[in-house]
C-alpha cells in the first residue's frame, strides 16, 4: 500500500515511510491530553496513491469493504542501494538530462500535490523521486474517510507541474485549457527524470 496522508502533510512518495506494509482505511489514532484516543472519526481522512485505470468506477461511488478497496490501492516496494537518487524537472514538455556522472533510472511527469475537501492534502518535495511519476493518470489518488469507506470524490484535485509557456497563461485574460489526456501529456505537463549518482567501486 502506498501514499498515506491523514490531516498532516502528504508523505513524500520517494520516502520509505510512504510504503506501508499493511493497508487500513484509517491507519492512525487521534490522541488528546486526557489519556484517550479515538480511531476512525467521521472527519478523519487518508489519501492513497491509486492504480492506473479506474474507468470501471464512477466518482462518489463508495467502496465499503477491504476486498473492494484493495484493487484501487497502489502497491510499493522499498529498495536499498549505494547510490544517491534525485529528481530533475525540465519545466517544459521535453525530458531533462541527468547531471554529469549520474545515470537515468526512469522518466516521467512532474507531480506536485493533492487536495481534498476541507483543505486537506499535501505536496511532494520536487527533489524526491516521488515527484516524478512514471505514468500520468487521473485521478492519481483515492480518499478514505473515517466512516470506513474510500472513493474518488469530485472535489479532490491533482496538481502537476506545468510546462512553462509564452505568454504565461492568465497574464492576458483567461488561462489555457488542455482537453484530453493526449493534449495534457504532450503540451501541458512538465517532464522529469530520476537520476542516480554513479558510484565508483574500488577494485579489490
Amino acid at each position: 500500500s502506498s501514499g498515506i496522508n491523514a490531516e498532516w502533510p502528504l508523505r513524500p512518495g520517494g520516502s520509505i515511510g510512504s510504503c506501508m506494509e499493511t493497508f487500513q482505511v484509517m491507519p492512525f489514532l487521534q490522541c488528546g491530553s486526557r489519556n484517550m484516543c479515538q480511531h476512525g472519526q467521521r472527519t478523519d481522512k487518508s489519501f492513497w496513491l491509486t492504480t492506473n485505470g479506474q474507468d470501471d468506477i464512477k466518482a462518489m461511488v463508495p467502496l465499503k469493504t477491504e476486498e473492494d478497496i484493495l484493487p484501487y490501492i497502489s502497491k510499493c516496494s522499498v529498495c536499498s542501494g549505494p547510490q544517491y537518487v534525485i529528481a530533475r524537472h525540465s519545466y517544459t514538455n521535453d525530458l531533462p538530462d541527468c547531471p554529469a556522472n549520474w545515470e537515468s533510472l526512469w522518466e516521467g511527469y512532474s507531480y506536485i500535490m493533492v487536495t481534498g475537501g476541507g483543505g486537506v492534502g499535501g505536496g511532494q518535495d520536487l527533489g524526491s523521486p516521488g515527484s516524478c511519476m512514471e505514468e500520468f493518470f487521473l485521478p492519481s489518488f483515492i480518499e478514505c474517510v473515517g466512516r470506513g469507506m474510500c472513493s474518488y470524490y469530485v472535489n479532490n484535485l491533482d496538481y502537476w507541474l506545468a510546462a512553462k509557456k509564452d505568454p504565461i497563461p492568465g497574464m492576458f485574460g483567461m488561462g489555457r485549457i488542455y482537453n484530453g489526456l493526449d493534449e495534457i501529456q504532450s503540451q501541458g505537463l512538465s517532464r522529469c527524470r530520476v537520476c542516480a549518482k554513479i558510484v565508483k567501486v574500488d577494485a579489490m
